[in-house]
């Protein structure tokens, strides 16, 4: 009993839990009782929460015993899903998200709901960095990484629709993991520019995110831009098969004279670390999308949010943000012309991905500019994630390092579109080879 006292206190990762419940079946009762403690325990600090449950009754399923903390722009309809709004404050669903049902159905625990940025978009919300309770947790999936990162969950649910999955992974120390564009349908998401949401996930370990995919991918006549990626099994037993010695693509942009002088040398002695256990690096300049994958996503998300937002900001005056205000502002302005000119954008720049790739396995670059930001008003620039979440490729962000401020910072893998498996096992090369565990957070009290 020991030893499994010193896993469920441990931090572990979804694939090490299964295996002890398996061997344990108490255990898992017990591990529910610690998260719902620890969560109890951090949220006057950490306010990573919009709602807890009081129910972690198990239910059988391959994910039987494991809790899973759920943005709350997310439908579930047993809790309220707020989108980050004072609109939806205490609206609750009829029906779950396709993802929930999903979870339900292979026994998880829906933890609680985690606090979203307004509509995913820039108003940020209460939840701190557990590293520093000064510094932004990310967004706009902030509750989410905050409660992996503390240890209160093995896994969260986010979104993406610029950067809200790989840059909040980053600045809290765990696993992001942004699948290919449709691999996992949004019905029952809130949508922000359908163009560009992804549904991705938090985890301490690739093998648990690999895991996650292979359970949560799918299809919903509910979303018409769902495209599966080919289905494929984890062994919990074994977890993922790394793909050895990669051959990886160093992607910087021209941004790269901006990022913090921690985050360039985490950055090289990862490509260094990498290079001398056998992978092959070579510098790549993509320099058209890196040019103009910002006015394209921009034209993109702001028209799109126009259309689904301008009447709530017109019945709503005063429940909605000016950042949401401004965005649907801008949105308006765009011409048809323009929209779908950054679509055209989009699709090229998508198929030559691919090709610019096709003497790697997968691409090396950063997920942020170097530590979360000082502040709880802003949740960090999204440009390193913004160029892979328009072409709609599977990213993995992963610790890396620890920033000026003590705070982590992270690297981030990207593959070509739909080779959702082989990024997570070049990922997986990629952990196993710069073995940086940052670590459980400890919340500050208050």
């Amino acid at each position: 009993m020991a030893d499994a006292d010193g896993i469920i206190q441990s931090g572990a990762g979804v694939l090490e839990l299964l295996r002890l419940f398996k061997d344990q079946p108490a255990a898992a009762d017990r591990y529910g009782a610690f998260c719902t403690e620890k969560a109890r325990a951090a949220e006057p600090v950490l306010k990573a929460f919009e709602y807890l449950s009081a129910d972690t009754t198990r239910r059988p399923g391959p994910l039987s015993g494991i809790p899973v903390a759920i943005k709350d722009i997310i439908a579930t309809s047993d809790m309220p899903t707020t989108n980050g709004s004072p609109i939806y404050k205490d609206h609750v669903p009829a029906a779950d998200a396709w993802v929930v049902e999903r979870l339900r159905n292979l026994g998880a625990t829906i933890f609680g709901k985690t606090v979203s940025t307004e509509f995913a978009w820039r108003h940020p919300g209460p939840t701190t960095n557990p590293w520093n309770r000064k510094h932004t947790p990310g967004g706009s999936s902030s509750g989410s990484a905050a409660a992996v990162a503390a240890g209160i969950v093995p896994l969260a649910l986010g979104t993406q629709t610029l950067g809200s999955v790989i840059r909040p992974a980053a600045f809290n120390g765990v696993v992001g993991f942004k699948p290919s564009y449709g691999a996992v349908p949004r019905a029952g998401v809130h949508p922000l520019s359908p163009s560009l949401d992804h549904v991705g996930c938090f985890a301490r370990r690739v093998d648990d995110a690999a895991f996650a995919l292979s359970l949560l991918g799918g299809s919903s006549d509910r979303d018409p831009h769902g495209r599966p990626v080919p289905a494929f099994e984890i062994s919990i037993a074994d977890g993922l098969q790394p793909l050895d010695k990669p051959r990886l693509a160093v992607v910087r942009f021209a941004k790269w004279s901006r990022a913090e002088p921690e985050q360039q040398q985490a950055f090289d002695a990862a490509v260094a670390k990498l290079r001398d256990a056998g992978a092959m690096l070579q510098e790549l300049d993509l320099a058209e999308l890196d040019q103009g994958n910002a006015s394209a996503g921009s034209t993109i998300l702001s028209s799109e949010a126009a259309l689904i937002f301008e009447d709530l900001i017109v019945r709503y005056p005063d429940r909605t943000s000016d950042k949401l205000k401004t965005l649907v502002s801008a949105g308006k302005a765009v011409s048809a012309t323009d929209y779908l000119a950054a679509k055209a954008f989009q699709g090229r720049m998508r198929n030559a991905l691919t090709d610019e790739l096709a003497g790697f396995d997968a691409v090396l670059t950063l997920p942020a500019f170097g530590e979360a930001p000082l502040g709880l008003g802003w949740t960090g620039d999204a440009e390193y994630c913004a160029p892979w979440t328009l072409l709609g490729a599977p990213a993995v962000s992963l610790p890396a390092g620890r920033g000026q401020h003590g705070l982590p910072l992270g690297v981030q893998i990207v593959g070509p579109y739909r080779q959702d498996l082989r990024t997570l096992r070049v990922a997986k090369w990629v952990e196993s080879t710069l073995k940086f565990d940052v670590g459980i957070a400890e919340v500050e009290s208050a």
